[in-house]
């Protein structure tokens, strides 16, 4: 019994097996956390496009749940957390258009009764 000599490689299913692959990583990466959380925001036509340097943003989700730099924080805990903050620091506010005013009126009564002064609200352009 002799053996038959192979001149090439069919790459052929090697292709098949690589296109596969591509397409789920394709399709998983899309799924990935962008590490944002994730807040409708209400529309200005005032809005400018700023660079937000890394300072303080507390955010308010559509539930009412506070964020101190994409850390779940109560509300007691931010008012803690906020008295440890230099008063000259830029402090954003990012709130989901669907979240209690309420909520948003606190956050910013609490910033206003800690003497902040440069407080910013993260608005999305119309």
């Amino acid at each position: 019994m002799k053996l038959q000599k192979f001149n090439s490689i069919n790459v052929i299913p090697f292709i098949d097996v690589l296109l596969v692959l591509l397409a789920i990583v394709l399709l998983t990466s899309t799924f990935i956390a962008r590490g944002d959380i994730p807040v409708s925001l209400a529309k200005a036509a005032s809005a400018k496009k700023s660079e937000i340097k890394k300072e303080f943003i507390i955010t308010i989700k559509e539930d009412n749940s506070l964020y101190l730099n994409k850390s779940h924080i109560s509300f007691e805990n931010l008012s803690l957390e906020v008295n440890k903050i230099n008063k000259d620091s830029h402090i954003f506010i990012k709130s989901d258009k669907k979240a209690n005013f309420e909520s948003f009126v606190t956050v910013l009564d609490l910033l206003k009764s800690n003497d902040f002064s440069n407080i910013s609200i993260i608005t999305k352009k119309n």
